[in-house]
């Protein structure tokens, strides 16, 4: 399976400055074969038909002029030109005009039956028709007879001149004077022998130095496309093996810059992300280790000491575990969050209710700890959510504010209302967070202070866990806080009309 995957690989693909300089040249040589076609092959073929599109349009014109008073003005207008020769007849043969431009023509020298022969297949044929003679001009050299177009005894253009093609056409039309006549037009084409020769050569040429210069124009072209991209490959390969400092550095095009400096932006998160994921490590083994520690401790010492097996080393033992479970339960929350993985289960509830049945939560803590947890909410509020989840937000809030509280050991539970939205917001009074860090409290594994400090209550994860419900939500959510006067931390939802619990 390795050999087959290494062969794949080989056959594999081009460089992007050899299928550059390939696909230009493929470009070059079909274009090259489409002006060969159109300019050499087919040059009779389309000089033919534009020709005799000429010559039955011309006919259609004298035909829908052919009652007007100046139509012999028109036609010899007309037959000015050297390549178009006219001659109108009667149902009888006899001639009604004949242009003076050309003696040698064709419809010149055509005999009476012959024209009645084109009188009866214009007939046959819808009022019109157009056939083509490969004939052979006189000799410009040889005496004809005076007045007279040479021809032989069958009435042909006599042999010895050059080959040609002539184009006659016939037009009946119906006359107000004179009945059903016939539009006899013939001309000549041009022999394009010469001409396609010379257009062969010139083909050729043209065709080396395109070929030429398409290659040279390949080459650097892919050479400025395929430079940068060899260069961001290599500062890739060295970023794959850990080095987050590497710098991607490309140039030429602006997609190839922005690329570069997308790569590098990468790399710098990348790298930030690491550090912090290092740091979770540390953070979450302290919190761990410290619970187990303890458990362990006293586990032993009731074990090996007679008398300490008491209801409050029990009790010990019961909130570290209690504690690790918690932690736990907080990592497999804010992983479901992040993986989009929670549901809602929404309801109309009071949120000031849930805020008062969470404060009976901390009723312990108050009495022991010495904490001061003030809520004066004014009115009672409804909103629509999952009660299990905005409880956690609220429980996390607060155990934020008591972990970080200052030395009164103070938190305030505030409840406001405007324009429709409802406010619940958590202040303590400890040391704030800089401005500059604020923006980044609410990201996964971020922590303030770089010195880990043991959480008095909760996990260290619940503002990452409040963050993802309100968006859950769809509320909003904020921080404030200014170094050495506390924090503010709220969240706000749209309120309920009254009267929506009950319904």
């Amino acid at each position: 399976m390795k050999a087959k995957g290494t062969g794949r690989r080989g056959l594999g693909r081009l460089s992007i400055r050899w299928q550059v300089m390939a696909w230009l040249t493929a470009f070059v040589a079909a274009l090259m074969f489409l002006l060969w076609l159109f300019q050499v092959v087919l040059l009779d073929n389309f000089y033919q038909a534009i020709k005799s599109r000429t010559i039955q349009r011309t006919a259609q014109a004298i035909a829908r002029n052919i009652d007007q008073q100046d139509i012999r003005s028109q036609l010899d207008s007309l037959t000015l030109q050297p390549d178009i020769y006219v001659r109108i007849l009667d149902r009888q043969g006899e001639t009604v005009y004949n242009s003076t431009n050309g003696p040698m023509s064709m419809v010149h020298g055509m005999g009476r039956e012959e024209a009645l022969a084109f009188f009866q297949a214009a007939e046959l044929n819808g009022g019109s028709v157009l056939e083509l003679f490969h004939q052979d001009l006189p000799n410009p050299f040889a005496d004809p007879a005076p007045g007279e177009p040479p021809r032989d005894d069958h009435g042909r253009w006599r042999k010895g001149g050059r080959d040609t093609t002539l184009v006659v056409c016939a037009q009946l039309v119906e006359s107000q004077d004179r009945g059903t006549l016939m539009i006899l037009l013939s001309s000549a084409l041009t022999p394009l022998n010469t001409t396609t020769e010379t257009l062969k050569v010139q083909f050729l040429c043209i065709a080396a130095i395109l070929l030429l210069l398409s290659a040279l124009i390949a080459f650097f072209l892919s050479r400025r496309i395929a430079s940068p991209l060899v260069s961001l490959s290599r500062s890739a390969r060295v970023l794959a093996t850990g080095k987050y400092d590497v710098t991607f550095e490309g140039g030429g095009y602006r997609e190839v810059q922005e690329l570069s400096e997308a790569l590098t932006y990468a790399a710098g998160e990348l790298s930030k992300v690491e550090g912090l994921r290092q740091e979770l490590i540390a953070n979450v083994s302290h919190d761990l280790r410290t619970p187990l520690t303890m458990i362990a401790g006293y586990g032993e010492m009731m074990r090996d000491i007679p008398g300490e097996n008491t209801p409050e080393n029990v009790q010990i033992i019961i909130d570290e575990t209690r504690r690790l479970t918690g932690l736990v339960n907080d990592m497999l929350d804010l992983g479901k969050l992040q993986a989009g993985a929670h549901t809602l289960e929404a309801a109309p509830l009071s949120l000031t209710a849930l805020v008062e049945e969470t404060l009976l939560r901390y009723q312990q803590l108050v009495e022991r700890e010495g904490y001061h947890i003030r809520f004066a909410p004014g009115e009672e509020v409804l909103v629509e959510g999952d009660r299990s989840k905005l409880s956690q937000v609220i429980y996390n809030l607060i155990n934020n504010a008591i972990n970080y509280s200052g030395a009164d050991k103070t938190v305030t539970v505030e409840q406001t209302v405007s324009d429709g939205w409802v406010t619940l917001a958590v202040l303590d009074s400890g040391p704030g967070v800089p401005a500059e860090e604020l923006p980044y409290v609410w990201d996964r594994y971020y922590k303030a202070s770089k010195a880990h400090r043991r959480a008095a209550v909760g996990s260290g994860l619940g503002l990452s866990i409040v963050r993802g419900v309100v968006e859950l939500h769809h509320g909003r959510y904020g921080a404030e806080s200014e170094p050495g006067r506390g924090s503010r931390f709220w969240f706000s939802l749209p309120l309920l009309p009254e009267g929506a619990l009950e319904g």
